[in-house]
């Protein structure tokens, strides 16, 4: 795994002050286009997600749509998006959070989570653990189990780790590089 990670961090670009001054932003755009990487990164995650027992992908709005439905695809589950409030048409269970300055809000289409599924959740960076937390909580209420959470990148800094293994409750927490 240690040369899967080395291609990862290779293909991530820093770019200060973006999108505010004193800000080093992570872009994963470099990976995406590489498809050496992006491949590596697709089984890496398919790999934990075969692992976990999930039966199915939870992606978050929007880079967990570009990397959890290839994973999807590639361990044989299904996908599901969980968008910000008011994107989904039909009936969805919704979840609010708190950001740092403020709230938001999270949302599923109610009959796409259902007993006896396992998802495992897929983002591209762990940072506050706000929206991840969410998430889980959103699976939950559909009544389904939580699998785990899955990261290509954890900004380790920032504490997301302490606040989402609360919430997990044990379940698998996986990052494949932090920072």
């Amino acid at each position: 795994m240690t040369a899967v990670r080395e291609l990862l961090l290779s293909r991530i670009r820093d770019v200060a002050d973006y999108p505010e001054p004193g800000v080093m932003f992570k872009d994963i755009t470099p990976l995406l286009a590489d498809p050496e990487a992006f491949t590596a990164l697709t089984d890496a995650l398919a790999d934990i997600a075969v692992r976990s027992g999930a039966t199915k992908i939870v992606g978050l709005e929007a880079r967990g749509f570009i990397l959890g439905a290839p994973v999807a695809v590639r361990a044989g589950l299904g996908f599901i998006p969980v968008r910000k409030a008011g994107k989904l048409p039909g009936a969805t269970l919704s979840q609010a959070y708190d950001l740092e300055y403020g709230s938001a809000e999270i949302e599923v289409h109610a009959e796409d989570l259902n007993a006896g599924d396992r998802v495992l959740v897929i983002d591209d960076v762990l940072a506050t653990g706000g929206t991840a937390e969410a998430s889980v909580q959103l699976i939950r209420r559909a009544g389904a189990e939580v699998a785990g959470v899955a990261i290509l990148m954890e900004l380790g800094f920032l504490g997301g780790r302490q606040r989402l293994e609360s919430a997990l409750s044990g379940a698998l927490l996986e990052a494949l590089i932090t920072i």
